[in-house]
């Protein structure tokens, strides 16, 4: 993804496409992070998200915020992530783009549980797979599922976490050798 995210930003720079080149300085400074190189992906998602701003548009704002938070998460700032995502729930709220609202709010509890609350943390949860199921977003879905079921398995809640991770994996029929999916399958394991 490094390569195609350069490759839009030289693109977007010689066409003057300022929307575009702000999506991809974010998409650079993601990379950047998921691989490992937190100094250098951070200042680009923070210019290009603010670079987004300036083009005028909200619409996939949510989405550089989350992954803003993700990389916060990765950072170990979740005070700041936290900051981002109620951010971006404002957003979703404003504008009613709502495809994204049940991975903020598991993103939410992910943040949460890193900063020791558990029970806001299952709060969210269960918020974000209730959403995702109203939405039929089954990989948001997955998602949820997985952040639930490793909180329960970790407070000792095994067959809680089995009960709820494994009908929503059995749904999958293709995909199983991608990241959620293996470590949906990993859970389930360690579960059974």
């Amino acid at each position: 993804m490094g390569e195609q995210a350069d490759q839009l930003v030289s693109l977007t720079i010689e066409q003057g496409f300022r929307q575009w080149h702000a999506q991809g300085t974010i998409y650079r400074g993601w990379v950047q992070v998921r691989n490992g190189d937190v100094a250098e992906g951070m200042p680009l998602l923070r210019s290009g998200i603010i670079a987004f701003r300036a083009s005028g548009t909200e619409a996939w704002l949510p989405h550089f915020l989350a992954l803003h938070a993700r990389a916060c998460d990765l950072a170990a700032k979740a005070e700041e992530g936290l900051s981002l995502l109620d951010e971006a729930m404002q957003v979703v709220d404003r504008t009613g783009e709502r495809w994204l609202e049940a991975e903020l709010y598991r993103l939410n509890g992910q943040l949460l549980l890193r900063r020791g609350h558990a029970e806001a943390a299952e709060n969210r949860y269960r918020e974000a797979l209730r959403i995702a199921r109203e939405q039929e977003g089954k990989l948001w879905e997955l998602r949820a599922a997985v952040s639930l079921a490793r909180l329960w398995h970790d407070q000792g809640r095994r067959g809680e976490a089995r009960d709820l991770l494994s009908p929503t994996y059995r749904w999958f029929t293709e995909g199983f050798d991608t990241r959620d999916l293996r470590e949906a399958r990993a859970l389930l394991d360690e579960l059974t």
